[in-house]
């Protein structure tokens, strides 16, 4: 302000030539940037009161200020000048400036040049007692894509349903409320004194649901219902409710919480992605909103008249996220679990590609992420990792190996499943203790194959090895270093390692592609056109560095013949004849918990052709009998 004020001191200083309308039109048109006109003089009303009413008029834009600079200064007549002024708002990051032109009357008084201050002179079309305001208007939201370019979320018929108050008296509002409250099965109490404390003609909403044949409310009982009321709606739903939930995520209105940490990005009533894709590529889906920049009066008035638009911003659609999500096996998925009443999950990649095909959780997940996020032992599934660091210390299938009942380790015990055949103990050949499971003839390796072996073998598998995918993923642990009996747990799945459906997903897949897969969750555009957003911090799987999979095509190969004789004597048998390519598999088991008997982890992994699967019952029984099932039936449904 001292340059404003300063220019202004020279206004009224007596020189050789006095003031000029250009230095007056100049400091005004500075003030007028500021939102600040201290170094101008007003015709009529004092500075205080001009400001006063300028930062009225632009609140609704703050903290935005304009670019205001001089035109044309004509004088028709001495001591008197007009003034053109240029108005340059950049409201956003676009090019599409807000851009206008105003004028303003000046004139001479004892050698002071006045101002006429008009609100005309700020805003261009601004009558006296209006104000600025600003809205917005949504930009259509991007679809979610599948395979194949399959539309997989996008803008469903919905229908908001909640009580109208100015339906209603006050003495009917806790009464409806509560009716309506129990009529969609939300809390009354709760919902009443969210209507209560809503405005006299407010609309408060109770729900939003799909309007299509899974609604089970109807219409005849929400008119039922004194001051309900239904409004149509879109919002960018999934073919179900529960297709896919947990990794599409969901779009709402955002939370107090969320405005707060947008730096202002997001307002009251936005609609934004909540959890998910939809959360994590928002940017990318959302796409801009318009804007609208209205004239309206500063205080409600009777008058009938609405806003007058000044200045209109065309929203600019989200663009759509591609995924790599095959809707008829993620539904086939979801179906196979729906009566599973555990947490659970069936993820399926393509060896070939990496492509993920199925990320589904069965109910018993209650909207938890067990299929990307779960971490849990896999106990014998990650034999096929211990069968790999055994293989490159010159085992073969036919390799001998000791499979006892009890093997003890520094005073702890290890036994096989209480189903395991006693026709296999004793020294039985590698392909044996994989195909029956026999814990104690890895175990009796452990000197073979230090921790450190182990570990490389499971990341040449890919588990444990991290891998950009859009989303949070967990891609397993290993221990490099253990000794004794934490080793010993470690060759069975048992101890420290953990891992989640998608790390055995890749691992199987590893072993039919040959080399160790990369999952892909995103298809190449939207990979790359995603990949700015989600590096860095907010990236919530960043790629590792370092060398390239080890896995040869040659180790590869004999993994799959390990895997083969579970299907054909082991405990896969029931996979046996499903339809197309053979199915090689291994399943598992893993104890969890302080309780005699322990609680188990069931677990089962399957290749078939250029597919890969994970299935996982976080309280089984056997992977075999709890697992295998489970297994059987997505297969059949994938090959039909």
């Amino acid at each position: 302000m001292a340059t404003i004020a300063a220019l202004a001191l020279t206004l009224t200083a007596c020189t050789d030539t006095g003031p000029t309308a250009e230095d007056a039109a100049a400091v005004f048109a500075e003030g007028l940037t500021a939102l600040d006109v201290t170094g101008s003089t007003f015709t009529a009303g004092s500075v205080a009161t001009v400001n006063e009413e300028l930062a009225a008029i632009t609140a609704a834009l703050d903290p935005l200020t304009p670019t205001v600079s001089v035109g044309a200064v004509e004088s028709p007549s001495e001591g008197t000048a007009t003034v053109q002024l240029d108005h340059v708002w950049d409201l956003d990051d676009s090019d599409d400036d807000w851009a206008y032109t105003t004028s303003v009357e000046l004139s001479l008084v004892d050698d002071v040049w006045q101002v006429a201050w008009d609100p005309a002179a700020a805003v261009d079309g601004l009558e006296p007692g209006q104000v600025l305001t600003k809205s917005s208007n949504p930009a259509e939201r991007g679809d979610i894509l599948g395979a194949d370019g399959e539309i997989l979320v996008t803008d469903r018929p919905v229908i908001r349903i909640g009580i109208d108050k100015t339906q209603l008296e006050a003495d009917q509002w806790a009464g409806s409320a509560e009716a309506l409250a129990a009529l969609l099965g939300v809390d009354p109490e709760a919902f009443a004194a969210q209507v209560d404390g809503a405005g006299p003609e407010a609309f408060v909403e109770a729900i939003v649901l799909r309007d299509d044949d899974s609604r089970a409310v109807t219409d005849a009982e929400l008119a039922a219902v004194p001051g309900a009321l239904a409004l149509p709606d879109e919002l960018a739903l999934a073919p179900t409710r529960t297709f896919a939930r947990e990794l599409l995520g969901s779009v709402g209105l955002a939370s107090a919480e969320m405005i707060e940490q947008s730096d202002g990005e997001l307002e009251s009533g936005d609609v934004t992605g909540l959890s998910g894709l939809q959360l994590q590529h928002n940017d990318q889906l959302a796409g801009t909103p318009g804007l609208v920049v209205s004239a309206a009066p500063a205080e409600q008035t009777g008058d009938a008249t609405g806003p007058v638009v000044l200045f209109e911003q065309d929203p600019v659609p989200g663009e759509p996220l591609t995924t790599t999500l095959d809707q008829t096996l993620q539904s086939l998925a979801e179906g196979v679990l729906e009566e599973e009443p555990s947490a659970s999950s069936i993820v399926a990649l393509r060896p070939s590609t990496g492509e993920i095909l199925t990320v589904a959780n069965g109910p018993g997940s209650a909207g938890l992420q067990t299929a990307l996020l779960g971490q849990y032992p896999p106990g014998s599934t990650f034999k096929v990792a211990t069968s790999l660091a055994l293989l490159r210390e010159g085992f073969t299938p036919e390799s001998g190996t000791q499979c006892t009942e009890e093997l003890v380790v520094d005073g702890r015990s290890f036994n096989n499943a209480s189903t395991y055949p006693a026709a296999f103990l004793g020294e039985i050949p590698l392909l044996q203790t994989f195909a029956q499971s026999c814990n104690t003839g890895f175990i009796a390796t452990r000197d073979v194959v230090s921790q450190e072996e182990l570990a490389a073998a499971a990341s040449d598998l890919g588990v444990g090895v991290e891998a950009s995918m859009g989303i949070s993923a967990f891609f397993g642990s290993v221990p490099e270093t253990a000794e004794g009996t934490a080793h010993a747990a470690s060759m069975i799945g048992q101890g420290e390692v953990l891992v989640s459906p998608l790390a055995l997903a890749v691992m199987t897949a590893s072993v039919g592609a040959g080399e160790r897969v990369t999952p892909t969750l995103l298809a190449a555009d939207s990979a790359n056109e995603t990949a700015g957003e989600t590096a860095g911090e907010s990236d919530p799987s960043p790629s590792p560095a370092g060398t390239p999979g080890a896995l040869t095509a040659d180790e590869a190969g004999t993994l799959r013949t390990l895997m083969a004789a579970v299907v054909a004597e082991g405990g896969a048998t029931v996979l046996a004849d499903v339809p197309g390519d053979p199915v090689l598999a291994k399943t598992g088991t893993a104890e969890f918990g302080d309780e005699d008997p322990p609680r188990t982890h069931a677990w089962i992994v399957a290749l078939q052709g250029d597919l890969a699967v994970a299935v996982f019952v976080e309280e089984g029984e056997l992977g075999s009998t709890s697992g295998g099932p489970l297994m059987d039936a997505f297969l059949r449904g994938a090959a039909q």
